[in-house]
């Protein structure tokens, strides 16, 4: 086998461990992953695992990488190209909401961000600063399209951008709950209603 067969395939290989890592995640938290479960899932020996990560924290913070990027382009991208501000922004919200509904395939046990964010909200470290980073870059993109909103004169020029974002930050966190845990059918019809009082369309 070539050098270059052997990277390739070492990527790969590197690539299945953080897919199913993210997957076990948000069913069983990060601190859940264990390198055994995810050896015996995907057909390696423990230490070939570990080996391309040195430490549970490394994978942990590599899991939460791909979720991030999994996360861009299941709720961001499908609406990159919309006008930016009040339109696009609530794209971004009906795309949020279809990550939610019905991206089981990937993140079977809902949003893993908010299961990272409970179980390490109360702890210090390299895990809870990636988590606190990444829902930071988020609140900021959403600020950002808010405030064009208002540039725009599609919502009040005394809308608190900050404001919105803390309200639709509680939406979704709703609504995670009530597709997780309470199994709730009229979860996105409620979310969707709460949307068009916080965002009216105008047009969009």
């Amino acid at each position: 086998m070539s050098p270059r067969s052997t990277v390739a395939e070492t990527r790969r290989t590197r690539a299945r461990i953080i897919d199913r890592s993210v997957a076990l995640a948000s069913v069983d938290g990060l601190e859940g992953l264990t390198i055994g479960r995810l050896a015996s899932d995907l057909g390696l020996s423990k230490a070939g695992v570990l080996g391309h990560f040195g430490t549970k924290e490394a994978l942990q913070l590599a899991t939460l990488e791909r979720a991030c990027a999994l996360f861009t382009a299941l709720v961001w991208d499908p609406a990159a190209a919309v006008r930016p501000g009040l339109c696009r922004l609530r794209a971004v919200c009906r795309s949020w909401i279809d990550y939610l509904e019905h991206a089981r395939e990937i993140f079977p046990g809902g949003c893993l961000f908010t299961t990272a964010a409970v179980e390490f909200d109360a702890h210090d470290g390299p895990v809870r600063r990636n988590v606190a980073r990444l829902l930071m870059v988020w609140r900021r993109r959403l600020a950002g399209e808010v405030r064009l909103a208002v540039e725009a004169g599609e919502l009040p020029a005394d809308t608190d951008p900050e404001q919105v974002v803390h309200e639709l930050t509680g939406i979704y966190l709703a609504l995670n709950q009530a597709l997780q845990l309470l199994r709730d059918p009229l979860a996105a019809t409620r979310t969707r209603r709460a949307l068009d009082r916080l965002l009216p369309a105008a047009g969009c």
